[in-house]
């Protein structure tokens, strides 16, 4: 057994500087947890403070993202590599990410196992996309670091790290969910460029497991909202029931709060639908609202 508590080892990947290092120490944590190695979530007579922003390198040039230049569209080799640096960096992003929603609100929020072994699922995810998107940026001849990125993501981290119920909704349902409203695009743009390799590696592991992290951040959000109403609630019930109109208010108006400006269509039904959230949760926020 290890005396390491879970979220004492994601503080540890937390602070960890290097991505590659990040995921592959993040992926033996994972293990050892969805194994049983690492047995507590937590000490409850200990806080851990968690850092404002995680061990970054310093060698990815960062600009606001109004300035990021134009990926393109996969037709060239240099459109090709700015598209899959840019999906590395949300990746390396992505495992900070699914850590610090652990390590910030796991005990703050008292929040069941099942809620720990969900985005350890999701990190060991991330970490894997990251690794696999940083060798195809390697074989196609570029490097992490070789392109601008920007760091919109962390940004609404930030904003929702006080408040469990905004970072699942902007990070998971709005972020994400984007997320795989935008990669089917990217991958025909890589096919008709004739990269089948990014391709197949954007269908085949990104975009199916992606799908099952906006699912978390409904699932939890679900949670979080019947919770508030009733502190015995368990996740199984929670997820057999229907979702009301009372959850998908208090969803649009957690959005609206946290986010700027209406969500983009057009969306990805299909696969928001497989995530477990319809159109009623999104496409009432399609639409700006009136300030009558």
């Amino acid at each position: 057994m290890d005396s390491e508590t879970l979220i004492e080892s994601a503080i540890r990947v937390l602070n960890t500087a290097d991505p590659y290092e990040k995921a592959r120490l993040g992926d033996s944590i994972a293990v050892k947890w969805l194994q049983g190695a690492i047995s507590e979530p937590y000490d409850p007579t200990v806080d851990l403070p968690v850092m404002d922003r995680p061990g970054r390198l310093t060698n990815v040039k960062l600009v606001s993202p109004s300035l990021m230049p134009k990926l393109g569209k996969a037709g060239s080799l240099q459109s090709r590599q700015a598209i899959v640096h840019s999906l590395v960096h949300i990746e390396s992003w992505a495992v900070d990410l699914s850590w610090d929603i652990i390590a910030r609100f796991g005990k703050q929020e008292k929040m069941p196992r099942e809620f720990f072994t969900d985005f350890v699922r999701v990190a060991q995810d991330e970490g894997r996309h990251f690794t696999l998107l940083a060798a195809r940026l390697e074989e196609i001849g570029s490097r992490y670091g070789a392109f601008p990125a920007h760091d919109g993501l962390w940004d609404s981290a930030t904003a929702t790290s006080q408040d469990l119920l905004a970072r699942l909704a902007i990070e998971h349902c709005v972020h994400e969910a984007r997320g795989l409203d935008v990669l089917p695009t990217t991958i025909s743009r890589f096919r008709n460029g004739g990269d089948n390799e990014t391709a197949d590696l954007l269908e085949r592991v990104v975009y199916p497991e992606e799908i099952t992290h906006c699912a978390a951040g409904v699932k939890w959000f679900k949670y979080l909202c019947a919770r508030s109403k009733n502190p015995e609630v368990t996740i199984n019930s929670v997820e057999a029931d229907d979702i009301s109109e009372e959850i998908i208010q208090k969803f649009h108006s957690v959005v609206r709060e946290h986010f700027r400006g209406p969500l983009k269509p057009p969306f990805n039904a299909e696969a928001r639908k497989a995530a477990g959230f319809g159109p009623r949760w999104y496409e009432p926020l399609a639409v700006k609202e009136s300030n009558a």
